[in-house]
């Protein structure tokens, strides 16, 4: 039987291009797993730091000991996807994006494999586009009745280009929202660039940080909740997961305490009522149709325990995808094994390309 081929994509441009590497690592071993050796041949594609694009040898090196490389260009090289060592773009049959974040997961390399016609894994470009955007993310999931913390969307000219404009700025999120706020650049990923303002000073200190990453800024008011996160999986008609909360004991769930070890645990499954449960895989499953996700998503919520409130906070469309990820922790714990898992997503993938329209 002939193999199909997986064009493997990782690493990328990003703030979060070891975690793809990471996760890159994960599902390479899952392709080669006895259940999916036979089937899967993986091709290994890997893009720099500086945004150059290797396949070959070194991308393999890179999924062997988990390190990026970064080989210097060449005066008058081209460094465009075209340019890269590819013994041809048809040579791959279905695409495996594990990219995290900007350039990667926001939709651009989503329409770069669609003008190849060749299927892939996740979300589309309007998906994409959607779940990476806090601010178009939460007008779509305001739009399908989902019930979300107060936000104010700002403009990076609001911050810097008007000392005019500022001051009013502030004293509408300091009416409108309060103390504590989240200020967070619109289209970065693994909590990069978001601080807690607890008073003017810090709010002002935070929005010119936050510009200082992104154009687009969302200003989120503080809630004392648990936070529990369900995986989706699927196309036209998702499912949830089993729940899981994540847990910390840092002020809140920043960089640092998400990919420092020991600084955050997971409990699979979350411990709440059956019914909280029930609630947040129908919502997870209304956010993945109302971006329109496909292939895989990760929705996180706040759940307010003392007024049984449940608030969707954000989807993200490409999760991190270790063996130790929540992601395939959660659909472990409903049975799916990380090669299974692994499998459906491909097969999903091959479904979302077979449609019409």
């Amino acid at each position: 039987m002939t193999k199909m081929r997986i064009g493997l994509l990782f690493g990328g441009r990003s703030g979060e291009h070891e975690v793809s590497i990471s996760s890159a690592r994960a599902i390479a071993r899952a392709l080669a797993a006895d259940e999916n050796a036979s089937k899967y041949e993986v091709l290994p594609f890997y893009i720099q730091k500086n945004g150059r694009w290797l396949s070959g040898t070194l991308p393999q090196q890179v999924l062997a000991t988990g390190k990026p490389v970064e080989i210097e260009q060449q005066p008058g090289q081209d460094d465009s996807p075209a340019s890269a060592q590819f013994p041809n773009f048809n040579a791959v049959d279905v695409w495996f994006p594990v990219l995290h974040g900007p350039n990667g997961e926001d939709g651009t390399v989503q329409g770069l494999l669609k003008l190849m016609q060749i299927p892939f894994v996740g979300s589309g470009v309007l998906g994409s586009a959607l779940g990476m955007d806090k601010i178009a993310m939460k007008m779509a999931f305001a739009h399908a009745g989902l019930p979300q913390v107060k936000y104010i969307a700002v403009n990076r000219s609001e911050i810097w280009s008007n000392p005019c404009v500022f001051p009013k700025l502030c004293d509408n999120i300091e009416a409108t929202l309060g103390y504590p706020c989240f200020v967070k650049p619109a289209n970065l990923g693994s909590s990069v660039g978001i601080s807690k303002a607890r008073s003017r000073a810090e709010l002002e200190a935070a929005l010119d940080s936050a510009a200082s990453y992104d154009r687009r800024i969302i200003v989120e008011a503080g809630v004392v909740a648990r936070e529990l996160e369900c995986a989706v999986l699927g196309n036209d008609n998702p499912k949830a997961s089993t729940v899981g909360e994540i847990t910390f004991q840092s002020d809140f769930y920043d960089y640092e305490t998400k990919y420092t070890q020991g600084q955050a645990d997971c409990s699979i499954p979350a411990k709440v009522s059956g019914a909280i449960v029930s609630q947040i895989q129908e919502m997870a499953v209304q956010a993945f149709l109302a971006i329109d996700a496909a292939g895989l998503a990760r929705v996180d919520f706040f759940y307010i325990e003392s007024t049984g409130e449940v608030l969707i906070n954000e989807i993200n469309t490409f999760p991190g995808f270790t063996a130790t990820s929540m992601y395939p922790q959660m659909w472990a714990a409903d049975g799916i094994s990380f090669p299974e898992l692994v499998d459906r997503l491909i097969q999903l993938a091959l479904e979302r390309h077979g449609e019409k329209g």
